[in-house]
């Protein structure tokens, strides 16, 4: 298993906005919400900030992971940056360490850009805490759908 930036593979680009979509934007049963993944995903190539950026976890070529740092994950908090956003393994491939290497991937490269905090929202608790993660509050999204907020503090000597 290996986790990538898809800025150092963009070759995978067409796959990992298929893998995006599916995952998280409704599949076939949603074909429009494909241009957003597209969207974004093209434009952490060119990006001047460093934000977006989206990872995939690869094994022997296959996308069967993925995870990305963001500006904004659509909640009511708008005050906070970066977030982690969109974590997702395979069900095949559960429980053998991707979630984690592609969440210190992402905490890596936060920290690089000079971040010392990271936020994720999600309605899972006890999976996040296992990753240095605090919990904060609870907040809504812009569907009125709510949604804890965690926090994940950088420290000095590494992750």
């Amino acid at each position: 298993m290996e986790v990538v930036s898809m800025r150092e593979k963009p070759e995978y680009t067409e796959r990992a906005i298929d893998f995006w979509h599916e995952i998280w934007g409704g599949g076939a049963k949603k074909p429009e919400r494909r241009f957003y993944f597209r969207d974004t995903i093209e434009r952490s190539f060119i990006t001047q900030s460093g934000l977006p950026s989206y990872y995939m976890g690869l094994e022997n070529g296959e996308i069967i992971g993925c995870v990305g740092l963001i500006t904004s994950d659509f909640m009511a908090c708008c005050d906070l940056w970066p977030w982690l956003c969109g974590l997702y393994v395979d069900d095949n491939h559960r429980g053998r360490g991707l979630g984690g290497l592609l969440m210190d991937r992402v905490k890596q490269d936060a920290k690089k850009l000079g971040f010392s905090h990271l936020y994720l929202c999600t309605d899972h608790t006890g999976y996040y805490e296992k990753y240095g993660f605090h919990y904060l509050f609870s907040t809504y999204d812009f569907l009125g759908e709510s949604g804890r907020v965690y926090e994940f503090t950088q420290n000095a000597q590494g992750i």
